[in-house]
């Protein structure tokens, strides 16, 4: 007997596919104060917040 997919299944995952477009993930290069080198701090950020995550210091 086959199997039929359930139409709710495919409901949810367009959802959560259209809920996960609004976040990004953002890649900063930080330098140390001590050494000079730079290190990359990594964070997910909704992507109204880009501009405000990216002026932190």
């Amino acid at each position: 007997m086959a199997k039929v997919a359930s139409k709710n299944a495919k409901v949810k995952d367009t959802k959560a596919a259209a809920e996960s477009k609004v976040w990004t993930k953002v890649i900063r290069a930080v330098r140390s104060p001590k050494s000079g080198a730079y290190t990359f701090k990594e964070a997910i950020v909704h992507k109204d917040k880009i501009q405000e995550h990216m002026n932190q210091k």
